[in-house]
């Protein structure tokens, strides 16, 4: 374990911790670094991506960015489950509401993720592969948000394969009950599913994706979802006592 890939070169002898919480844009895992880890360490920067690790609580948890996308985010989960021993992969982002019940900074765990994406087609199966998070994680994200007084709203997501939906129907998607819209979770649950490991989305609601159109600044997207950054630390340190796991051959 902890041999360099082609996009994770360790900076420091800290590696990875168990656990690592993974927002798409570097800049969020910078700031969740210095604001939240006690003593974090750099431990990539391959392409920008930046990587820490510190200590929350006394438990050793990293942060490194994922990207945009579900090409992206397959890269680095599989890379960190396979090549330096990280067991949960914690999704913190933004997303983009389907449902009246979730407004602007509503905090929602996906429990599974519906997609259009054709990522499954690579284990080449007969059928149809259903995204789903840890419940594992899941169940300790829920008992942290109790403790924590943090109102989270549990449901599907829908992980796009595009931004910009030129076909107009992705409020469709709240038709089978999906609550939010991004871009990372289906390819995030089926590379744990694959490798045996756990994976878990929390993502702050950053635009709302009917009637008034609202949305959050970059800048409030980087910097403003210390709830979400909150309740994942909570989970992970929760997390560590979790049994450690073999990768499925």
């Amino acid at each position: 374990m902890n041999e360099n890939t082609p996009h994770i070169n360790l900076l420091s002898d800290a590696g990875f911790g168990k656990t690592v919480l993974m927002p798409g844009d570097p800049l969020r895992s910078k700031f969740i670094a210095e604001n939240f880890l006690e003593n974090p360490v750099p431990v990539n920067n391959v392409r920008g991506v930046n990587g820490f690790t510190g200590t929350y609580k006394g438990v050793k948890v990293s942060v490194m960015a994922s990207g945009m996308g579900m090409p992206s985010i397959g890269i680095y989960s599989y890379e960190l489950y396979t090549g330096f021993g990280v067991d949960n992969i914690i999704r913190v982002g933004s997303a983009g509401s389907l449902s009246p019940e979730c407004g602007l900074r509503d905090i929602v765990a996906g429990i599974s993720a519906c997609t259009d994406s054709s990522f499954a087609s690579q284990y080449s199966l007969r059928g149809t592969v259903a995204p789903t998070c840890s419940y594992d994680l899941l169940s300790l994200a829920h008992d942290a948000a109790g403790e924590n007084g943090t109102a989270l709203k549990i449901g599907p997501l829908y992980s796009s394969d595009v931004f910009y939906d030129d076909s107009g129907s992705t409020l469709n998607w709240a038709k089978v009950g999906c609550l939010a819209v991004e871009m990372e979770s289906a390819a995030l649950y089926l590379t744990a599913m694959r490798l045996g490991k756990r994976a878990l989305t929390v993502c702050t609601i950053s635009d709302l994706c009917y009637p008034p159109h609202d949305a959050l600044d970059a800048l409030a997207r980087q910097e403003s979802f210390t709830e979400m950054m909150t309740l994942a630390l909570e989970t992970a340190v929760k997390a560590e006592s979790l049994p450690n796991l073999k990768v499925r051959e």
